[in-house]
């Protein structure tokens, strides 16, 4: 994959596009301001945006103002924020659109996941951290439509909004996959979605859970 990094911290920069080089991937430019990610997404149009959401010039979430600002003009290219916080203020209307991901930066550690998560999300999919579907999908008001939501079912949906298959959530919950098949066939049903198309149906359903987030 050809990838643009953004990432203010130089020493973090340069250690991400190294672990990316050996992993086989072209680093078409490394920039350190939300500026710089949206000149070189627009000047090299690469496969994959990799950025830090807390960027210069007013180190807040620039980061992910860039991505927002660059899907308006490039709608199909695929982000992956990292933040060492969770702040979903500007990211949680990019769940909307496929091929994303937000990750904590502590994931790099864990190579071989952050590497698929990558693989994914410019694939198309999505990769969501754990700690960030957490703190979204804990309404304190929900509708009632997520109140006929078991507690099961709520846990597939966490792990449905991480990117994973139902072979995936199968194999972290420990259960057979026709069963994860069987909670997800009732999330859509409770929540009016099982008549949508079948390629938005998992991330409408983790943006309902969004919306009613608080």
């Amino acid at each position: 994959m050809r990838i643009v990094i953004g990432e203010d911290s130089a020493v973090v920069r340069e250690g991400l596009a190294l672990l990316l080089a050996q992993a086989g991937h072209e680093i078409v430019a490394r920039v350190g301001d939300a500026p710089g990610v949206v000149a070189a997404v627009l000047a090299h149009e690469p496969d994959l945006l990799v950025t830090d959401i807390r960027m210069p010039p007013t180190m807040s979430d620039d980061g992910a103002r860039a991505a927002r600002e660059l899907r308006t003009m490039r709608p199909g290219l695929p982000v992956v924020l990292l933040s060492q916080h969770i702040e979903t203020t500007q990211s949680t209307e990019l769940v909307a659109t496929g091929a994303f991901g937000y990750l904590l930066k502590d994931r790099i550690l864990d190579l071989d996941d952050f590497l698929d998560a990558l693989r994914r999300v410019a694939a198309g999919g999505s990769a969501l951290d754990p700690e960030v579907v957490a703190s979204l999908l804990a309404p304190m008001h929900p509708e009632p439509a997520f109140a006929q939501l078991t507690e099961r079912e709520r846990e597939v949906l966490g792990l449905v909004a991480e990117g994973r298959s139902n072979a995936a959530v199968a194999r972290r919950l420990h259960t057979a996959e026709r069963t994860v098949e069987t909670h997800v066939r009732h999330i859509f049903v409770k929540l009016g979605l099982y008549d949508s198309d079948d390629d938005h149906r998992r991330v409408l359903a983790v943006l309902a859970y969004l919306r009613n987030s608080s």
